[in-house]
C-alpha cells in the first residue's frame, strides 16, 4: 500500500463487496481486523475520523490491567486475562513497546483494607497470576514516594503498560500488510438490510457490502445496534476523563498505582507512560456529548488533588500537557430488556441472530477495553467460525510488523550508518523527541500513511515534548506539504478544516 492508495478511489474494488465489515478503528477494531487477516476473506475497516485510534482509544491511560477488577465471570474478567497473557506475542510481533511493570492498588485508610481483600478474592477467582498483598513497609521501599499513610496494597505482576495509539497504529499496518482495506474519512449513515439479514453499510462514500458487518464503532455502537435493529434500552452515556501529563525528566514514581476503587471508578491513578513520562488521571464525569473532549478547571482540580492523595509530593510545575477523553460506557445489566441479565456494565458481546443474522455486535467495551483486546479479537474469530463464515488460514500470513527507525533510541553507530543510508535522518525536526526528517518522511508514506500533523504525533511522539510543537510545527507543515503534494495552508492538524494556515504573508498586498 502506498498514499496513492488515499488519493484516489480503489479501481479493484469487486462491486465493494467484502467478507466482513468492520465499523470502527479504535484498538478494537484494529486488532480484530489483524487477527482476521490471518485468514482467506476480504476485509474492510472503515473509519469516519482521519486516521485510527482517534476516538476513545486516544484518551486511554495505557494500562494493560491484569484483571482483578472485573466482576467474577464477567465478559469484562475473561477477555482481560486472556487479552493480558497474549500481550507479549502481540507487541513482540507488531514490534511496539510493552513493559510488565507490575500494577498496585493503595489502601490509603483502614475502610478501604476491606476492599482490597475482595480484590485480591476476586482477582484469583479470575485466573489473575501472581497476585498478592504487600505491607505498609514494602511499598514504601518500592515507591518511597507514595503516601506515609499507606496502610497496604495490592500488587498484581501482570500488569503492564503499553501505548494504545501505537498499538492500534502497528495492528492496523500489520493487517494491510495481510490484505485488509482501511478506508478513513468514511462515516457510516446506516445499515443495509435484506429481509432479517444486514448485507451492508450506507456511508457517505457510498455502499460497501458485506456477508458480516462487525460493530466495533465504540460511543456510537449504540447507534449501530438501533440500526441493527436491536430494540433494547441499552445506552452509551460518555463517560469523560481528563489528565495531566509531565514533563519526562520528573519522576517521583516507577509504577502503576492506583487507588482503592470504587463501585463506578478505578479511581484517578499516577502511573509511569511507555514513554518515560509521568501521567496523572482520569476523573469520572458523566456527560451526553459524545464529541465533548473539553478540560475544566474544576475537572483538573479533582485530578490533580486524587493525585496528591498517592503521591503528595507531585510537583505542577513539571506539568507540559492536559487532556480528557471519553469511555464508552454503557448500561447492560442494568435494565429491564434484553440485556437484563447480564453483570451490570458488562461488555456486550454476541451474535444476535433471534433478531438480525450477519451481525457481531460489541458494545459498552470500556476499561478494560485495552487489555481485553486481543481476546475480544479471538472471539470475534471464533464466533464468525461457529456461525459459518468459511475461515481457511493463509499460508503466507506475516505477523511481524516492522517499525520506523526511531533515531533516539539507536546508539551513535547505529544513527551513523542510518544517516549513511538515508541523509534526512541526520535533520533534527523536533528538537525535544529528537524526531528527524527520516521519521516523518517514511511515516507519511507508511502502509497507514500518517496525513496531518497530529497522525505523525500519533506515530512519532513529535510535538509532545515540554515545547509542545513549538518548535517543529513549521518545519513539519512544510515537509507534510512537500510530501503530499498539496500547498501549505492545506496542511491540517487533524483533517478536515483543521488548517493551520489561512493564506501566504507575501501574497497580501500592503494597505495603502
Amino acid at each position: 500500500m502506498s498514499l496513492a492508495y488515499y488519493k484516489e478511489e480503489n479501481k479493484d474494488m469487486q462491486k465493494n463487496e467484502y467478507d466482513v465489515i468492520i465499523i470502527g478503528a479504535g484498538v478494537e477494531g484494529c486488532m480484530i481486523a489483524r487477527e482476521l487477516s490471518r485468514y482467506k476473506l476480504r476485509i474492510l475497516l472503515i473509519e469516519k475520523n482521519d486516521d485510527v485510534a482517534t476516538g476513545t482509544t486516544k484518551a486511554n491511560t495505557g494500562i494493560v490491567h491484569a484483571g482483578y477488577n472485573a466482576a467474577v465471570g464477567s465478559n469484562k474478567a475473561s477477555m482481560n486475562v486472556r487479552g493480558n497473557a497474549l500481550f507479549d506475542t502481540i507487541a513482540s510481533e507488531l514490534n511496539v513497546p510493552f513493559e510488565r511493570i507490575g500494577d498496585y492498588v493503595v489502601a490509603l485508610t483502614d475502610e478501604d483494607i476491606p476492599k482490597i481483600e475482595a480484590l485480591l478474592d476476586k482477582g484469583k477467582k479470575n485466573g489473575v497470576p501472581g497476585i498478592e498483598i504487600l505491607s505498609k513497609e514494602e511499598m514504601l521501599r518500592r515507591e518511597p514516594n507514595l503516601n506515609p499513610n499507606l496502610k497496604l496494597a495490592l500488587y498484581a505482576p501482570t500488569g503492564g503498560m503499553v501505548d494504545p495509539i501505537g498499538l492500534s497504529i502497528a495492528a492496523a499496518e500489520n493487517a494491510i500488510d495481510n490484505g485488509v482495506e482501511i478506508k478513513l474519512l468514511t462515516e457510516v449513515k446506516n445499515l443495509l438490510k435484506k429481509g432479517k439479514r444486514i448485507v451492508g453499510v450506507e456511508t457517505n462514500r457510498g455502499n460497501f457490502y458485506g456477508k458480516w458487518i462487525i460493530n466495533s464503532a465504540g460511543l456510537y455502537s449504540d447507534v449501530i445496534m438501533k440500526w441493527a435493529g436491536i430494540e433494547s434500552d441499552f445506552k452509551i452515556t460518555p463517560r469523560k476523563g481528563e489528565y495531566f501529563i509531565f514533563d519526562p525528566s520528573y519522576k517521583p514514581i516507577h509504577s502503576i498505582l492506583f487507588p482503592t476503587p470504587t463501585p463506578t471508578t478505578k479511581g484517578i491513578l499516577v502511573t509511569i507512560t511507555t514513554y518515560g513520562n509521568i501521567g496523572i488521571g482520569p476523573n469520572d464525569e458523566e456527560t451526553e456529548d459524545k464529541e465533548d473532549k473539553s478540560t475544566t478547571y474544576p475537572g483538573l482540580k479533582e485530578v490533580m488533588d486524587g493525585g496528591k492523595r498517592l503521591v503528595p509530593s507531585l510537583n505542577m510545575k513539571y506539568i507540559i500537557k492536559e487532556f480528557a477523553g471519553l469511555r464508552a460506557r454503557g448500561n447492560a445489566g442494568l435494565m429491564h430488556d434484553r440485556y437484563s441479565s447480564m453483570i451490570p456494565r458488562d461488555f456486550i458481546m454476541e451474535v444476535p441472530d433471534d433478531v438480525v443474522e450477519g451481525f457481531v455486535n460489541l458494545a459498552g467495551i470500556e476499561s478494560p477495553g485495552l487489555a481485553a483486546s486481543p481476546g475480544i479479537a479471538e472471539w470475534v474469530v471464533n464466533a464468525l467460525k461457529e456461525h459459518g463464515l468459511k475461515m481457511e488460514k493463509k499460508k503466507d500470513f506475516n505477523p511481524i510488523r516492522t517499525p520506523i527507525p526511531s533515531f533516539a533510541s539507536l546508539s551513535r553507530e547505529e544513527q551513523a550508518r542510518l544517516i549513511e543510508k538515508d541523509p534526512r535522518f541526520g535533520r533534527i525536526v523536533c528538537r525535544c523527541e529528537n524526531v528527524t526528517e527520516g521519521e516523518i518522511v517514511r511515516a507519511i508514506h507508511a502502509p497507514l500513511p500518517a496525513l496531518s500533523y497530529d497522525a505523525l504525533k500519533r506515530r512519532l511522539h513529535i510535538g509532545m515534548g515540554r515545547c509542545q510543537g513549538g518548535f517543529d510545527t513549521p518545519r513539519t507543515i512544510e515537509i507534510l506539504s512537500r510530501e503530499l503534494g498539496i500547498p501549505p495552508v492545506k496542511v491540517t492538524k487533524n483533517g478536515d478544516d483543521s488548517f493551520f494556515l489561512k493564506r501566504e504573508t507575501k501574497s497580501v498586498e500592503a494597505k495603502k
